[in-house]
């Protein structure tokens, strides 16, 4: 059986590092999104409480974060937590909180993120979180403000259409003072007032999700017009360096159009 289970091990780490080569030697992403689904079915086949599979999927995150810097993939975005969510039970919602916070502390001292200049931002409609969880993002946020090696996006309290009501009323606003000429209103324009206008990379080359599930949900609306997407069955808990590399060879194998 011990030998058995060996010789599994030893050929999955030799099909991963068939794909890592295969992977560093074909084209480059610059952008990868993940929609990190399923963490509460995995508890849930584990009988265990929900935010165990919540915590659990906060720890992949952390892997992931090494994964992408050995890559080279500079912007990160990470579906976290969407405006929906917040209709789930008040204790589920307050677990999610409390991890949260722990791992935005974590962030504020993690040497990984000073060492490597990565510029940590929350997109999203900030001010429904707990004060406490406001402050440590703020707090990361204004730490790491000035690096630029690489972007990790959290998407908090997100929504697609959210944040694009939100572009379109600011822009509305300053059309009403007379700052901005609405003749100048193109796309470019535009994206300078959506959530993710502090990277000048804000569409992902490809978007991840986990979970077997394929829909956007409402991820990136704008941002993903153009984005590949590759859907995989495995809970975000369980997420591996394999399931990466297989998405990324997916996506190099694709031959992107842009509508063409």
């Amino acid at each position: 059986m011990l030998k058995k289970f060996l010789s599994i091990i030893g050929a999955y780490k030799l099909y991963e590092k068939w794909l890592w080569i295969q992977v560093k030697n074909g084209p480059k992403l610059e952008h990868i999104a993940i929609i990190m689904d399923g963490n509460r079915r995995w508890a849930t086949q584990k009988e265990q409480n929900p935010w165990l599979g919540h915590k659990k999927g906060a720890d992949t995150v952390e892997n992931l974060l090494d994964w992408c810097g050995q890559l080279g993939v500079k912007f990160v975005t990470l579906y976290t937590f969407s405006i929906e969510n917040f209709r789930r039970a008040p204790e589920e919602i307050e677990e999610i909180m409390k991890i949260a916070e722990e791992k935005f502390r974590k962030l504020l001292t993690d040497e990984r993120i000073h060492r490597n200049k990565v510029h940590v931002k929350v997109i999203g409609q900030v001010n429904l979180l707990p004060e406490s969880l406001q402050q440590l993002i703020s707090d990361v946020e204004k730490t790491t403000a000035n690096y630029n090696n690489q972007f990790l996006n959290f998407a908090f309290a997100y929504g697609g259409r959210a944040e694009i009501l939100n572009a379109t009323k600011t822009i509305a606003k300053k059309v009403k003072l007379d700052e901005l000429n609405i003749n100048e209103i193109d796309e470019e324009t535009f994206e300078k007032y959506l959530y993710t206008a502090h990277m000048p990379n804000q569409e992902p080359d490809l978007i991840i999700r986990t979970s077997g599930e394929e829909r956007l949900s409402g991820f990136l609306l704008w941002q993903s017009a153009y984005s590949e997407l590759a859907f995989l069955d495995v809970y975000w808990p369980d997420f591996r360096l394999i399931d990466l590399l297989r998405a990324i060879r997916t996506f190099q194998i694709r031959k992107r159009r842009f509508g063409t």
